[in-house]
């Protein structure tokens, strides 16, 4: 009936591990459906995963064609920027993959689809992050890979162990901040219905930030992607790291090391933000 207000069609009644390992299973059963969709056209996949690798490329294209110009950017060389960028491309290329479908809760939303997965007996978060999964996302994660190898191998970095540990923790942990963003501005769909280009402005515009140097920036909004949205640790402290560079605001060198626990309170917050959305839901009566 039109007015009733949604509530989780599956209370969690058990133990929490038993329940996210019941949505993990589910995620996985969605994309593996998805996926098989997608291999039954080949060509399309490889040619949509080669546009989606193009055009995401361009990106790093406008950054060297700046350095053809000039020598350094906010203080920083292109190695040193493609390290930023690579970082950043990889981190959110993994998680526009994983959970790039959450942008559309809003439209299921508004026209009453979402009501077929509230009466499933799968958690909804799983189905909203697999629904429509886009294997040819991959091509944005694979370029953020290219631009991180050149990096690596044009950068004359002093490894040592906590720098050569630091590097993959900062593409996992990157890829789980920008995951939590995602389900965060997917919760507030529930609300504000037509919100998707909000959220957008911090996960597509959030990665395009992170290409460059803190140093190009305000420090207000150096300040509110480290302490509001902390996008600062999905790329920016832990790279500054590993190049020995100066950290924005004089932070302690040790909050390199901080973007796992970061990620996880990210999550713990964007799990409350999505109970409270969903638990807000009210179904069209479709």
């Amino acid at each position: 009936m039109p007015g009733v207000v949604a509530v989780d069609p599956a209370p969690d009644l058990g133990a929490p591990w038993s329940r996210a390992a019941e949505g993990v299973r589910a995620y996985g059963l969605i994309v593996a459906m998805w996926m098989r969709s997608t291999m039954a056209y080949r060509a399309s996949f490889l040619m949509t995963a080669a546009a989606n690798f193009a055009v995401t490329a361009f990106d790093f294209v406008t950054i060297v064609l700046m350095f053809s110009h000039v020598d350094v950017l906010g203080g920083f060389t292109l190695p040193e920027i493609a390290l930023l960028y690579g970082a950043a491309g990889t981190s959110f290329g993994l998680a526009d993959l994983l959970m790039g479908s959450m942008d559309r809760l809003g439209r299921r939303v508004r026209d009453g689809t979402l009501d077929t997965l509230l009466v499933r007996p799968v958690p909804v978060l799983a189905q909203v992050a697999a629904d429509r999964f886009a294997l040819r996302r991959l091509g944005r994660a694979a370029q953020g890979l290219l631009v991180l190898g050149y990096a690596l191998v044009a950068l004359d970095v002093d490894w040592t162990p906590a720098k050569a540990v630091l590097l993959p923790l900062m593409l996992v942990s990157g890829a789980a901040i920008f995951g939590a963003v995602f389900t965060a501005g997917a919760a507030f769909q529930f609300v504000a219905q037509d919100a998707s280009q909000v959220q957008n402005s911090f996960t597509y515009g959030g990665a395009t930030l992170l290409q460059y140097p803190p140093s190009v920036f305000a420090a207000d909004l150096v300040r509110g992607v480290t302490f509001v949205v902390p996008l600062a640790f999905v790329n920016w402290l832990p790279a500054l790291y590993v190049l020995g560079r100066d950290y924005p605001l004089d932070l302690p060198r040790w909050v390199a090391f901080l973007p796992p626990l970061v990620a996880g309170v990210c999550w713990v917050l964007a799990g409350l933000a999505w109970r409270a959305g969903l638990r807000s839901y009210r179904s069209t009566g479709s």
